[in-house]
């Protein structure tokens, strides 16, 4: 099995690119030449939604059940979450640079989202519902944490409708790579 070194996946990260786990167990790099991201600070929630979220049954917890939450990410026809993603990411969240998001009800994970944090930029990976809406409000409280803590940038890779329902839009390499220089170095911290 293939294998990232911690260091070498956070200096990726601080680059620009981003690794994905290939069929045949390899890992390939990716730096996209438009860039999705989610506005920290203009983040938003459909009024629907919110709506939702006022009576929703869920109880959010922060980093309890990474792997779970990795494992659940994982957990679909064909992903490119393979056991050398899973392996290190699990190593980064014991470094404290990997956290997720988990959405309980009733004492059992039903969604939730995982990431890498760097200074003020947070990596948006993955995220996965056991029941409708979950990973909606994993990533809705997941926004507003980065918030309230000062983060500035919240990478999403590319832009999937479903991100486009909160504010998510791509911007070009070059202005991401200029809000990424900016974001690293600011000092907040997700937990």
């Amino acid at each position: 099995m293939q294998r990232i070194e911690p260091v070498d996946l956070l200096n990726a990260y601080c680059e620009g690119a981003f690794p994905m786990g290939e069929e045949d167990g390899s890992i390939s790099w990716y730096r996209p030449k438009m860039r999705g991201i989610l506005p920290v600070a203009d983040f938003h929630v459909p009024k629907r939604f919110e709506r939702y979220l006022k009576q929703h049954p869920f109880e959010v917890r922060w980093n309890t059940a990474f792997g779970d939450v990795i494992r659940g990410c994982a957990d679909r026809e064909s992903t490119w979450i393979t056991d050398t993603i899973m392996d290190t990411y699990e190593e980064l969240h014991r470094l404290g640079f990997a956290h997720s998001a988990e959405v309980w009800r009733d004492g059992k994970l039903r969604g939730g989202v995982y990431g890498v944090s760097i200074g003020g930029a947070f990596f948006g990976e993955s995220m996965f519902s056991r029941e409708p809406q979950a990973s909606k409000v994993a990533l809705t409280y997941l926004q507003r944490r980065l918030h309230e803590r000062g983060f500035l940038l919240h990478d999403t890779q590319w832009t999937t409708p479903h991100l486009a329902m909160f504010g998510g839009h791509e911007i070009p390499c070059v202005q991401y790579l200029e809000m990424l220089q900016r974001a690293i170095l600011r000092k907040v911290t997700f937990m």
